[in-house]
């Protein structure tokens, strides 16, 4: 057993979803030709002055009261002041001394346990560019389409004690913000970046190690993987006698290793000071007041209420909770088909499975609720069966068509009537005599046998229940007459 605990604390740069940058109109949009969104405010021209983004300030209230912060009054931005090729002035704005929310918290689900993570601090600053290395090649680029976007940069205190406890946080935090809309959570296009900072102490004791900050870290599984690593480094190489350098690590996801890439920055490295050009804020608590009353109910909280007030099972809760959308669309279907364990088995099976099938998000589902409600309705009156409409689903989600229309032109209509039944079950009896036979001598076990064959000839059309009510009578029947 090691002698050593991992105490981890980890930093998060949120991208808000404003439409413009944060101190200019540019635009946000990810994917944009290199170079092309940009400005004299980006670029850091002479002359140029910096206009605050207010919606980039109310999302982030709105982020600092769901995490349970105190919103600073006023704060203040500071540039942070460093050389690097994707900063064109030579310094972010950003916020130092008086952040816009600190002192938070969030609870976390860590092996069945709840567990608080103390938010030391979420402050906002503004992006820098992209340096991109040409493998071989000698040749280096920038693009600076990312200067200026608007950044939430969220802090925990060393509270985290292992990879699993991380990852779980970043997923609950990444909830939260997703509910909010306040970020879009996509970690691939780097508007949800984690930067881990970690470091072992000796089990029982208070004094902490030396940290190593980890970068580069775009998957909750390469989270996991970068920390576990990481741990076993510190510990190998404490083992041996050696020390930890307070350094800045970079995760190559490919070899599986953190590579060195710089000694760990001290605060008074960047020259910290305020921002000459923007003047402090003032939010008025009538503001703060009104940006809480506005927040929904977040993924904890729902998934709660489904269990309680759906009676949902604990999983089904915890995956239709998992976005806002999602449970927005389950909550739609619920509304017109009160039957809420039918309603999350459909979503969480043929509906995952054709969004996913046709890479398609919840709310570009050509599957609206009204239409998946008239589905199950059609099931629910035995209009066609539950395994034809399964099969048909994908087709339909495609289609431009009503459930009921969909099904009328494909003749996929469940027979139902006892007189047409009737004239099915006869062809099938008369086929096997023998099997009747075997029946009226006591063998019931091929009830289901009948079944099957009727519903061959039906071709799955037939109405399996009444079916299976049908044949019962008629073989008891001539039974009796025999």
């Amino acid at each position: 057993m090691s002698a050593y605990e991992a105490v981890i604390g980890l930093e998060v740069h949120a991208q808000l979803r404003t439409r413009s940058k944060l101190f200019c109109g540019c635009s946000t949009a990810f994917g944009a030709e290199s170079n092309t969104q940009t400005c004299p405010v980006c670029l850091g021209l002479p002359g140029v002055l910096p206009a605050l983004n207010t919606m980039a300030i109310e999302m982030a209230i709105r982020a600092g009261l769901a995490l349970n912060c105190t919103i600073t009054v006023p704060n203040q931005f500071a540039r942070k002041n460093y050389f690097y090729p994707d900063l064109p002035k030579g310094y972010q704005i950003s916020q130092f001394d008086l952040p816009i929310c600190q002192n938070g918290w969030v609870e976390i689900d860590e092996e069945g346990a709840m567990h608080r993570v103390r938010i030391r601090r979420a402050h906002l600053e503004e992006d820098a560019g992209k340096n991109i290395h040409q493998v071989g090649g000698g040749v280096s680029f920038v693009d600076v389409n990312r200067c200026g976007m608007p950044l939430l940069e969220i802090v925990t205190e060393p509270d985290l004690r292992s990879s699993d406890g991380a990852v779980a946080y970043l997923k609950t935090l990444k909830d939260i913000l997703m509910y909010l809309d306040v970020c879009d959570g996509n970690m691939e296009e780097g508007s949800l970046r984690c930067e881990p900072n970690i470091s072992l102490k000796l089990k029982g004791q208070d004094l902490l190690g030396t940290k190593v900050e980890l970068k580069n870290i775009n998957s909750f599984k390469f989270v996991k993987h970068a920390l576990d690593y990481e741990i076993q480094r510190q510990e190998s190489v404490l083992v041996d006698g050696g020390t930890i350098n307070q350094e800045t690590r970079s995760w190559d996801a490919e070899q599986g290793v953190s590579v060195m890439m710089r000694s760990k920055e001290e605060a008074h490295d960047y020259r910290y000071f305020p921002e000459p050009d923007l003047m402090p804020i003032e939010i008025s608590a009538s503001w703060v007041n009104t940006l809480r009353l506005s927040l929904p109910e977040l993924a904890k909280a729902k998934r709660e209420r489904f269990v309680a007030e759906y009676g949902l099972p604990p999983y089904d809760a915890d995956l239709l909770s998992s976005s806002r959308p999602l449970s927005d669309y389950f909550e739609a279907c619920v509304e017109g088909f009160p039957n809420p364990k039918t309603v999350s088995n459909w979503i969480m099976g043929e509906l995952l499975h054709a969004l996913k099938n046709d890479n398609c998000k919840v709310v570009d589902s050509p599957m609206k609720p009204d239409r998946l409600v008239a589905l199950m309705k059609l099931v629910d009156d035995q209009v066609i069966s539950l395994t034809t409409a399964r099969e048909v689903f994908l087709d339909l989600f495609r289609a431009q068509q009503m459930p009921e229309d969909f099904i009328r032109e494909r003749g996929l209509m469940q027979i139902s009537d006892d007189s047409a039944l009737d004239a099915l079950i006869d062809e099938v009896v008369h086929k096997h005599p023998k099997q009747c036979a075997e029946y009226r001598s006591g063998k019931d076990n091929l009830l289901g046998f009948f079944v099957g064959q009727v519903m061959k000839v039906s071709k799955g059309k037939a109405n399996p229940q009444k079916v299976n009510t049908l044949i019962r009578q008629r073989l008891m029947n001539e039974n009796v007459q025999s």
